[in-house]
């Protein structure tokens, strides 16, 4: 009797045994089917026909059609990608010579000795023409900063000499207004892409010297230990807080300057370029005592 106990206690023991062996094979499979199916489709080599669902468990063959189906939309959302890349691409090409075309003729046409009333109209057609291909250069950089065609070239480098240079561009313009654009020194270095930086920071300038009748417009730069924060500050109009979260919105233009030139997307561009390079934008302003803009870069 006690032999037969031992025997029969012994064979529940080994049925275990057999039982946990079996199942931890079948989980170390199963774990590396998943891992074989997790590479290759980081590779993007996955296809579904590379496993036997006959020997498949259902947790596989749902994994399977999942990587499956995220492949297909992988790719289908890259072939989208090319055609916009191709559309952009065309309607830079299309449209660059037809405007450098009506800016040509109109300032030859500016040079005639011409009759006060069809001079002005020259010069209409002139600005409006310059207003066309700003708006179509902004467009084209929108599409490619929304359809993640733009590449960051970020670098770590000093900030003063791109702030000099973005400075001694808009000189000129805020000396026509009266206004003074001043530059405070800053050995700071931040990590950013300068060209498409530049570009995000003279859009916030640009709206300064654009919204300020009298006074000064500063930028000055402070470090923090993971940002560097670039401030932009002028004496212009100011921004109800009810329209401060607007701002950054594309094509938003306040009632109140509804009158003056712009199309809404200066600030749009702005936040986009900032925010792909890891960095953001914050706005404070006090209406009719001036806004300050802080772009935060990393460092």
């Amino acid at each position: 009797m006690n032999n037969a106990g031992w025997i029969f206690g012994l064979l529940c023991f080994l049925a275990a045994a057999i039982i946990v062996f079996w199942n931890r094979r079948r989980t170390r499979k199963i774990m590396k089917n998943i891992e074989r199916m997790l590479d290759t489709a980081m590779d993007g080599s996955f296809t579904e026909t590379i496993f036997d669902e006959s020997e498949m468990s259902a947790l596989e063959t749902r994994f399977a059609h999942y990587l499956s189906a995220s492949e297909v939309s992988s790719r289908n959302a890259a072939l989208e990608k090319d055609k916009i890349k191709s559309l952009i691409t065309d309607i830079s090409h299309q449209t660059k010579t037809p405007i450098a075309n009506l800016l040509l003729y109109s300032e030859l046409l500016m040079e005639e000795d011409l009759p006060a009333s069809a001079k002005a109209n020259v010069e209409a057609l002139h600005h409006q023409s310059e207003k066309l291909r700003f708006l179509i250069d902004s467009l084209v950089k929108l599409s490619r900063l929304e359809n993640g065609i733009v590449t960051f070239a970020a670098q770590h480098a000093a900030l003063y000499p791109m702030l000099e240079n973005i400075a001694a561009q808009y000189s000129d313009r805020a000396d026509r207004k009266g206004l003074m654009l001043k530059l405070n020194d800053t050995d700071v270095t931040a990590v950013f892409d300068p060209k498409w930086t530049t570009e995000a920071l003279a859009n916030i300038v640009d709206n300064a010297i654009k919204y300020t009748e009298s006074g000064t417009i500063t930028i000055s730069v402070t470090s923090y230990e993971m940002f560097a924060k670039i401030d932009i500050s002028d004496d212009g109009i100011g921004i109800p807080e009810s329209e401060q979260a607007k701002i950054f919105s594309r094509f938003y233009r306040s009632e109140k300057v509804k009158d003056r030139e712009g199309v809404g997307i200066g600030l749009y561009l702005a936040r986009q370029i900032i925010s792909g390079e890891g960095g953001y934008i914050k706005v404070a302003s006090i209406p009719a005592k001036g806004s300050t803009f802080s772009v935060y870069l990393p460092k």
